[in-house]
């Protein structure tokens, strides 16, 4: 296939093809959908400020947590702190970053 332009009577019938898809809106809809529904919006997270309180609370509650599961080896407080404790360690990261940015 030539890299060249087409000949005008192949660019008519794609001219003519991109008119007819831009008229038909619910295509342009299922477009707009699946486009959305590509996967999540990391930009959000990037933007994510933590305040110092917020970061303390979450860095308190993932010590207790790890002391209570330390002390009664009970499953539902090991996972409690499994899943606190990568959140605590982001809002870490993410004020460290916002306090060394200047």
């Amino acid at each position: 296939m030539t890299t060249g332009r087409l000949p005008d009577h192949e660019q008519h019938i794609l001219d003519e093809m991109e008119r007819a898809l831009r008229r038909d809106r619910r295509l342009a809809r299922r477009m707009r959908s699946a486009r959305s529904r590509r996967g999540p919006d990391l930009s959000r997270v990037a933007r994510y400020r933590p305040h110092v309180l917020t970061v303390s609370l979450l860095l308190a509650m993932s010590i207790g947590l790890m002391v209570t599961g330390i002390v009664t080896s009970r499953p539902a407080v090991i996972w409690a702190f499994a899943a606190v404790w990568p959140l605590a360690l982001f809002a870490v990261f993410r004020l460290l970053y916002r306090w060394t940015e200047r």
